[in-house]
């Protein structure tokens, strides 16, 4: 185990020093004194703090929005150490606020960034108010795909989730810090969800672009991460879609709710519409639901805590049953996603599993599996931690096939300091279901949460 104390203003930091461990240091660091010398909480403060790093230290300089990327081999093959992601940047904006709270930053360390990010947003590309899913750090589009170079309202809405959080946070306090808030509500109002049914269809299209128009063609329906962007849609106070938009296009007539059971458990909800997959990698779990409180929620077709806390247990059920004895899987070493890869960017998920683990998928299932995703955090920490660098985790390793790269993506990197912190003390859910714009969307669409105020 090589871990170093590191002197700042937290309590019992550990980071790994990026070295590989050794055979003297496993017999001269007994697992027994693991318990003692690093806690839990310990542990959940260094993993909070070097992710968190990654959106502070880490983030594209003339903007302070996030990366899409960083790389510390520093290769790049194309070129795109310096690309903004836009959803990324949402739950970036959201791990400045655990940087707040945890005072690994000041307050006004952290008013001062989001002023500058909000100035760089409201002059940035934006499509009937959606911004695309890249820029540059001009403000100008840069094509995800050649022909999504135009809006992207998946994005849009993880970076308003953290907008909107933000608001929250500062609303209420000095002139400039309310000055802050009032530029949010603005951005936020400059969205227009109700543009992107396309022509009034009773469904939410991902992309428009004013080269390709619809050409895309990507309606969003059936479960996957995007049901945030549904609420948000709902509570736009300025560019609302109708209820009729989420029974129909995202819920499918209802066909949504036809579950299944894996692994003993119910999935609450039908996770693939076209196949028999039973569920799908456990970003779905994690990126609406940074802001988004699934305690309490239900609606018509499912509850929603069941939903994650389900998903992230078959994943868990799925690692210690391994079907494919994949090196390394088990209690200590488990969750699937879309991460890198020794294939590139790909999907994982059970029964679509290359035999590779991404840290982010046990650690930002805190809320849900705390003691199985501690267990995986004391054993990334404190037995591979060549597995961690500068910001924390790196994004995807396979002891199967020996492989890693130090390598980081900003989607895998924020939901891990915004969720450990939900499990903690609950911030950024007590925040963002605090926004009466958010409330009332989820009383438009049939919700009911402990956060809102039934009429009598």
């Amino acid at each position: 185990m090589r871990l170093v104390l590191i002197p700042m203003a937290v309590a019992s930091m550990l980071i790994g020093c990026n070295g590989h461990k050794t055979e003297k240091a496993e017999e001269s660091t007994p697992t027994s004194n693991d318990t003692i010398a690093y806690s839990d909480e310990a542990l959940l403060d260094s993993v909070q703090y070097q992710t968190f790093e990654y959106f502070w230290d880490g983030a594209e300089p003339v903007s302070g929005l996030a990366r899409e990327r960083l790389h510390m081999d520093n290769e790049y093959p194309y070129n795109d150490k310096d690309i903004i992601t836009t959803g990324g940047s949402g739950f970036g904006l959201m791990a400045i606020l655990v940087g707040v709270e945890r005072k690994f930053i000041t307050r006004e360390q952290a008013l001062e960034r989001y002023e500058k990010i909000v100035d760089f947003l409201e002059k940035a590309d934006r499509f009937h108010g959606a911004w695309p899913h890249w820029m540059l750090s001009t403000g100008k589009v840069t094509p995800f795909s050649k022909k999504d170079n135009g809006g992207d309202l998946v994005e849009t809405a993880f970076l308003v989730q953290g907008l909107l959080a933000v608001k929250e946070y500062f609303k209420d306090e000095s002139e400039r810090e309310q000055a802050l808030a009032q530029k949010i509500q603005k951005l936020w109002e400059g969205v227009e969800w109700d543009w992107y049914t396309k022509g009034g269809q009773d469904v939410l299209y991902w992309h428009w672009s004013p080269e390709y128009q619809w050409e895309m063609n990507f309606p969003v329906g059936g479960y996957n991460e995007c049901l945030i962007m549904y609420v948000l849609a709902a509570a736009s106070p300025t560019h609302p879609i109708k209820k009729s938009v989420y029974e129909k296009g995202w819920a499918l007539n209802g066909k949504i709710a036809k579950d299944t059971v894996y692994y003993g458990l119910e999935t609450e909800l039908n996770h693939y519409e076209h196949d028999k997959a039973p569920v799908g990698p456990l970003f779905w779990a994690h990126y609406s639901y940074l802001g988004l409180d699934p305690k309490g929620l239900t609606d018509q077709y499912a509850d929603y805590w069941k939903l994650n806390v389900n998903h992230a247990m078959i994943h868990y059920k799925y690692a210690l049953d391994n079907p494919r004895k994949y090196k390394g899987y088990g209690k200590d070493n488990w969750g699937l996603t879309s991460s890198y890869s020794m294939k590139g960017y790909a999907g994982h998920r059970p029964g679509d599993d290359l035999g590779v683990i991404s840290p982010t998928a046990a650690l930002s299932s805190m809320p849900y599996t705390p003691e199985e995703s501690k267990q995986f955090l004391r054993h990334l920490y404190t037995q591979q931690d060549s597995l961690i660098g500068k910001y924390g985790p790196y994004d995807a390793f396979s002891e199967e096939h020996s492989w890693y790269l130090p390598r980081y993506l900003a989607i895998d990197q924020g939901p891990i300091p915004v969720m450990i912190e939900n499990y903690r003390t609950g911030l950024l859910w007590n925040l963002f279901m605090g926004n009466e714009d958010v409330q009332n969307g989820l009383k438009k669409l049939g919700f009911q949460s402990p956060f809102l105020k039934q009429d009598d």
